[in-house]
């Protein structure tokens, strides 16, 4: 693979700005968005050195003097990722916040997604290095952009409502708490005050690499909403808000169905529900039972399966996601990897 890029240092002016000086002038737009983030300290940041992440690191180091490590994960799957360190030891030294460099293996299999396989890769780093660390909580730089960038990737891909509700505020992984509290603040107003209070930050070089849909959304599809529905972030950020609220009514929905009909459902059970509710229930017991998620079309194949099954020998043999929903008996089964 040919070398990319050597990453862009903004602006010239080298590291080493103080959490006291960084805001001098003008606000740092990321402390405003702390101040409705339910975080607790000690709290770990994030940190790759690009705009994002350098902004919510100097608003989190003033809003927690002496409370903030930065966490940087090295994916090595650039000749630039050394680059990316030493501008982020820079920054971190000037800011007095220990920073902890975590190189992960972000390869990824046959078939597989390179950006899911790094974004595994990522999480599951940055929850080994906080749990190591006794750190209460990490903070992520994802902002309003990304935010719709997420929405507009499920919308291409007919996603339901868990892919509709985009990314969450706040999530679990690895027994570590993650928080996002720029999902309501713009790409622009963090990079404009980086430049504006002169705070160097990285430009990836891959983040213009429009090969990845994307960067093909940030560079073509953003800018023409910009000129056509300029409060696109906060009502993309209200739809997604709404999709999340109608998945956790299913959710629960979903976890009452399953404790009247069974787990494994009951087949009989089943059918007394109406095919929504058949669909809802059932691909909630997959996934929390069997980290199973079926397609579209699997699913309606086993609804009408289910549907079918009205005489004591019809068998039900259907693969779903890595494994097979069987009949077993009176209920339904599931064979798939040890999970």
């Amino acid at each position: 693979m040919a070398a990319l890029p050597t990453p862009k240092l903004t602006p010239n002016k080298l590291p080493g700005v103080s959490a006291a000086s960084a805001g001098l002038n003008r606000p740092n737009p990321a402390l405003a968005a702390l101040d409705r983030t339910p975080a607790f300290s000690p709290l770990g940041v994030a940190y790759s050195g690009g705009a994002d992440s350098t902004a919510l690191l100097l608003a989190a180091a003033q809003r927690w003097p002496g409370q903030v490590s930065a966490i940087h994960i090295h994916h090595g799957l650039q000749t630039a990722a050394d680059d990316f360190v030493r501008v982020c030891e820079t920054t971190c030294a000037g800011l007095h916040v220990p920073l902890h460099v975590v190189h992960v293996d972000a390869s990824h299999a046959a078939g597989e997604s390179p950006e899911d396989a790094a974004r595994r890769a990522r999480y599951t780093a940055l929850a080994g290095a906080a749990a190591q660390l006794g750190l209460a909580c990490v903070l992520l730089g994802q902002h309003a952009d990304d935010q719709v960038e997420t929405l507009l990737l499920a919308l291409s891909r007919g996603a339901g409502l868990p892919g509709l509700s985009a990314m969450a505020a706040q999530f679990e992984r690895g027994g570590v708490m993650f928080y996002r509290p720029l999902l309501t603040t713009p790409a622009a107003s963090l990079r404009n005050w980086l430049l504006q209070e002169q705070v160097p930050f990285v430009d990836d070089p891959t983040n213009t690499d429009e090969r990845y849909t994307r960067n093909r959304i940030r560079a073509r599809l953003l800018p023409a909403l910009q000129d056509a529905f300029p409060q696109f972030r906060e009502t993309f950020a209200r739809s997604a808000q709404h999709a999340a609220q109608a998945q956790t009514v299913l959710q629960e929905v979903a976890r009452e169905d399953l404790a009247r009909i069974g787990a494994p459902p009951v087949i009989k059970a089943l059918q007394a529900l109406s095919r929504a509710r058949q669909a809802n229930v059932l691909r909630h017991w997959l996934l929390e039972a069997h980290q199973a998620t079926p397609s579209t079309a699997q699913l309606d194949q086993l609804l009408d399966q289910v549907a079918a099954c009205t005489t004591r020998g019809h068998q039900i043999h259907l693969k779903v996601a890595l494994g097979h929903v069987t009949r077993a008996g009176a209920a339904l089964g599931f064979s798939g990897p040890a999970i």
